[in-house]
């Protein structure tokens, strides 16, 4: 399934805009769009909206028929927790969280202990944590600590652009985060030299026309248990996004990809 989120909305939601777009406004574009699927992914104000208020938003996704996913960052159990109740009222299956949250970074082993103790709730619940990969955590130490812990409803966010800043390549980073992929950010990119030739410029391209093609991000996967890969991408809905090809996972199943 391929689908929006708030990062595609980016400018339009911010104060760079007379009259910011709504979450509401955000979930009927989407709808507009003719997509099916919406990550509501590092939004500031869903911390701040009232039990109404979260409850018109949940209540409109429904109406247009779009399945919700909510994204976070942090391990922080309390944290989760709420993201967790969130993702009740929204009947989200899925959170999107980073290792590190402005203000705590977490060593290896305290991340362990602490997605340790809010593990078992995602499971009770049902939902799945997909922490993300970037640049300051390696994806091989992500890895090794989702293996680690051995919960089926931990898995990984897979965004091969962010690994670059971390010189890792984005073709390495989708191999080695196969099998625990449950959702992928998509996203292109393209290397610019400067004026005077001197360094270079690495910033986001249209879909498809630079260096992480959709179909790198769109390959099959085989998720545990059953459970399709969404995907999210991070383009301008906008502009032209060629769709990835419709190929089954190993459940049988398209994958999940939202822009």
């Amino acid at each position: 399934m391929i689908g929006l989120g708030t990062y595609a909305f980016f400018w339009e939601h911010s104060d760079r805009v007379e009259t910011p777009l709504s979450l509401i406004g955000a979930f009927e574009r989407t709808r507009e769009l003719d997509v099916d699927l919406f990550q509501v992914c590092d939004y500031a104000p869903l911390l701040s909206m009232s039990d109404a208020e979260l409850r018109a938003a949940a209540l409109s996704a429904r109406r247009l028929g779009l399945t919700i996913e909510l994204g976070t960052k942090g391990v922080a159990p309390e944290h989760l927790r709420t993201f967790l109740r969130l993702a009740d009222v929204f009947d989200a299956g899925l959170v999107r969280s980073m290792l590190y949250a402005p203000g705590f970074r977490p060593s290896l082993d305290e991340a362990a202990s602490l997605l340790g103790e809010v593990m078992p709730d995602f499971e009770a619940a049902g939902v799945t944590l997909a922490l993300e990969t970037y640049e300051q955590v390696p994806t091989s130490a992500l890895v090794e600590l989702i293996d680690g812990i051995g919960s089926d409803r931990l898995g990984i966010c897979l965004d091969p652009a962010n690994v670059v800043a971390a010189l890792e390549t984005p073709k390495a980073a989708v191999e080695r985060c196969a099998e625990l992929t449950r959702n992928i950010h998509a996203k292109d990119f393209a290397f610019a030299r400067q004026e005077g030739w001197v360094g270079f410029t690495y910033s986001g391209a249209p879909m498809g026309r630079a260096c992480t093609t959709t179909r790198t991000c769109s390959r099959p996967y085989a998720p545990q248990n059953g459970a399709s890969t969404r995907s999210s991408s991070t383009g301008c809905p906008g502009r032209a996004t060629p769709r990835p090809p419709s190929e089954p996972n190993a459940s049988g199943r398209p994958p999940h990809c939202t822009t």
